[in-house]
């Protein structure tokens, strides 16, 4: 065998741990940390005594804890302090997950959602720019496609095991057996994602990274990518409480959860070869309009296909829009792709603050959330044009460049 053929099989080997470490850091930040309150929100209604309310403000805390680690992703260039906040994330999940099981405090329980909303940033932003690094410095194209297919694993994991739990462990044992079960990906994870060194142009050139984007293209793309985060929280906060008014998934809300999760982990990867083929914008255009689709059908439809359609549009659209929008960023900013991830997750989150309120309000009034899906449509809509102004902008960039 050849010395270049050991060194390719090498390469290969250490780009998938890599990407492994990524998957599985999401896994357990997002999927576990994060997303497992959705299924067992109920369960703790159930078994704790949490409210409505209090499981609202849960929900709150955990947002605003993710929004808190995205502001500190954004105000560091350093980084190898992002890579401390990263492997504190991976510990802080595993911690505030379990953590959950050990107490009946309100004010506890909120402490914990917020600071696994932190662990959160620290899985998707952080890792996404680590892990885009690692492929930068090494060759790799710098694609996120195979890496955040770990958001909707997360999903998948966290729906399958709360099921697997439901009937025969308390709440609170739930809480724990997620919290030793993220230690499984907390391995990986630690030891198989490598400390980042700072971009580098090939060997034998003087390649400079591209120059940033013009102040309004970047406003621009914020912007849009609110839009985005409307139409995120909206569905991911009501669709199991939508199907579950239906008959046939009386009680069978959650399954409709792993749905959304197994739609989401291949489509992180299916949209790179999107971007390939018709460029990342024009992808992300495509993506906003079937998200619009998912958030209509539930609005229009009560039947069951309807419903299933939707959340499988909703799980495939979602990490679409997150993965191209931040390979599109990373691109962008090579250098330190973490920090602009960060402004642009700031107004994502913004979005997941403010819309579930919104749309609570408007179902109060109404009777239903079809009112706010109608909102969360438009609004997808007016990112859509958006897109479009950006993609402008970059032509009149590239002209003026020319």
């Amino acid at each position: 065998m050849s010395s270049s053929t050991v060194l390719c099989a090498t390469r290969s080997v250490d780009r998938t741990r890599v990407i492994l470490a990524g998957v599985c850091a999401l896994i357990l930040t997002v999927g576990l940390a994060r997303f497992a309150y959705t299924p067992l929100l109920p369960v703790m209604r159930d078994g704790a005594g949490l409210s409505d309310l209090a499981g609202g403000w849960l929900a709150t805390f955990n947002y605003m804890g993710y929004m808190a680690g995205a502001l500190l992703a954004a105000t560091t260039n350093d980084l190898q302090r992002k890579f401390l906040f990263y492997r504190a994330g991976l510990l802080i999940a595993v911690f505030s997950t379990a953590a959950m099981g050990l107490t009946d405090n309100l004010y506890l329980w909120a402490t914990f959602r917020f600071i696994a909303g932190v662990s959160s940033a620290g899985g998707l932003l952080i890792a996404s720019g680590l892990v885009l690094n690692w492929l930068i410095n090494h060759g790799h194209k710098p694609e996120l496609g195979l890496h955040f297919a770990g958001l909707g694993a997360g999903i998948v994991v966290s729906g399958l095991a709360v099921s697997a739990m439901v009937g025969t462990l308390a709440w609170d044992s739930q809480w724990i057996g997620l919290g030793l079960l993220g230690i499984l990906f907390f391995l990986p994870a630690w030891f198989w994602l490598p400390a980042p060194v700072p971009v580098r142009s090939a060997e034998g050139t003087t390649e400079q990274p591209p120059s940033a984007p013009s102040s309004t293209w970047m406003w621009l793309f914020i912007a849009a990518y609110f839009c985005a985060g409307v139409g995120f929280v909206i569905s991911a906060t009501f669709i199991v409480a939508i199907v579950e008014q239906l008959p046939v998934f009386a009680g069978n809300g959650p399954w409709v959860w792993v749905v959304v999760g197994l739609a989401a982990a291949p489509a992180s990867f299916l949209w790179d070869r999107v971007a390939g083929l018709v460029g990342g914008l024009t992808a992300l255009l495509l993506a906003y309009g079937l998200q619009i689709l998912s958030i209509l059908l539930p609005a229009i439809s009560s039947g069951a296909f309807a419903n299933l359609l939707s959340a499988g549009l909703f799980g495939i659209t979602f990490v679409g829009i997150v993965s191209l929008t931040l390979s599109i960023i990373g691109r962008h900013f090579p250098a330190n792709p973490s920090k602009a991830m960060a402004r642009l997750t700031l107004s994502y989150g913004v979005a997941q603050v403010i819309a579930p309120a919104m749309a609570g309000y408007i179902a109060m009034i109404s009777g239903s959330y079809r009112g706010a899906l109608f909102i969360a449509a438009g609004l997808m809509a007016v990112g859509m044009l958006l897109l479009l102004l950006i993609m402008r902008q970059e032509r009149r960039e590239l002209t003026s460049a020319c």
